[in-house]
């Protein structure tokens, strides 16, 4: 039977889905792919059909969600994220990230509403520890947090035609990344990149609906493609292997509406706010592209010869296979060795990056 996956302490935990959701993708003659996902063509097809057509990526295999409500919610989430919690409404989503006193990220995740309630989308093994850690803040304020990720059901929809198939089946699309329309039990929000992408979520019974209806407009996809989009969007996840590894602006999460710089204090705001003030980052966030024999990962050290006494260049923050051959990164790398030097996997005998540009522009940021 198809399973999602989590890692806790390092260990694989295999979790059965909404039995409804499971049939109906085992209907669609999904199979179990890498690391606990799914996928319905073989792995290269799917990443190529991304770059080229319209696709509906099942995410639940990897996404996963916390909702956050209660009458404090708002109060008590303004004091822990990045972002300013009061700009976000039923129509207005936005990225955000959970720091530790150091600054340093816990989490990275979409932060969206829907009726009373706020959801945090973040990476499925993300979600227990995050919420653990959290409920240990709320103290008595009156919050509740839960795990949602067994009841609404994330999904991906990307292509050329995505607008216009949205448009015909539920009447209207968000025209702007992070905007939001709420349609019964689904919530869309326009996600960042190019061809136009959107983030889906519901509850079984509206996401299969859903599913049916674009089934003779696109090709199903697991959740990697998605992992490369986000990659080409230049947009960052936290996964385990990165938690309290970097501080916001070293993954650029501020040029993504990500940080405030004006909301007041949060866990962390201090070291942000002085990161942001001094003007100077010694590390930054780059696309690239890699071709290794050994599949790099999120975590992973990078190497170079300009380096002093063989300290590490940069960290790999996400990594995905590309259909015309190696990998497509995003990773947080000494800037001068970016820009001057040269940068490597898997030692320094292993294979250089080829730095490409980011789909955004490093707009008020020395670096």
């Amino acid at each position: 039977m198809l399973a999602r996956t989590r890692e806790r302490n390092g260990k694989v935990k295999v979790e059965a889905m909404s039995e409804q959701w499971l049939s109906f993708l085992d209907q669609l003659g999904a199979v179990a792919g890498e690391e606990g996902g799914v996928r319905f063509d073989p792995p290269e097809r799917e990443l190529r059909a991304a770059l080229t057509g319209d696709i509906l990526c099942e995410l639940s295999c990897r996404q996963g969600l916390i909702a956050v409500a209660g009458a404090d919610a708002a109060i008590f989430l303004q004091g822990q994220f990045t972002s300013d919690v009061r700009q976000v409404t039923p129509e207005r989503s936005q990225l955000s990230a959970w720091c530790n006193p150091q600054g340093r990220m816990l989490a990275c995740f979409r932060l969206f509403r829907r009726g009373d309630s706020y959801y945090l989308r973040l990476p499925l093994e993300q979600v227990e520890p995050v919420l653990k850690r959290l409920r240990l803040f709320v103290l008595r304020a009156r919050v509740t947090l839960t795990d949602a990720s067994e009841t609404s059901i994330p999904s991906g929809l990307v292509g050329p035609s995505a607008v216009s198939l949205l448009q015909e089946t539920l009447g209207m699309a968000p025209d702007q990344v992070d905007a939001v329309i709420q349609k019964t039990d689904l919530t869309v929000i326009r996600a960042p990149g190019t061809p136009p992408r959107f983030e889906l979520y519901g509850g079984a019974e509206a996401m299969t609906g859903l599913w049916t209806q674009l089934a003779p407009r696109v090709a199903f996809a697991g959740a990697e493609p998605w992992r490369l989009l986000d990659i080409l969007a230049g947009i960052p996840n936290i996964y385990p292997a990165t938690t309290e590894a970097f501080v916001p602006q070293m993954v650029n999460l501020q040029l993504l509406g990500g940080v405030s710089f004006r909301k007041g204090c949060y866990t962390g705001q201090e070291v942000v706010a002085r990161t942001q003030h001094l003007g100077k980052l010694k590390r930054r966030m780059y696309r690239a592209h890699v071709d290794s024999a050994i599949p790099p990962k999120a975590g992973d050290m990078l190497f170079s010869p300009q380096a002093d006494g063989g300290q590490p260049a940069g960290t790999i923050v996400d990594a995905c296979r590309h259909p015309d051959g190696g990998y497509e990164i995003l990773a947080v790398v000494v800037i001068d060795y970016a820009g001057n030097g040269t940068v490597m996997v898997d030692g320094e005998q292993g294979a250089k990056l080829e730095f490409a540009p980011l789909p955004y522009a490093l707009k008020g940021v020395e670096i």
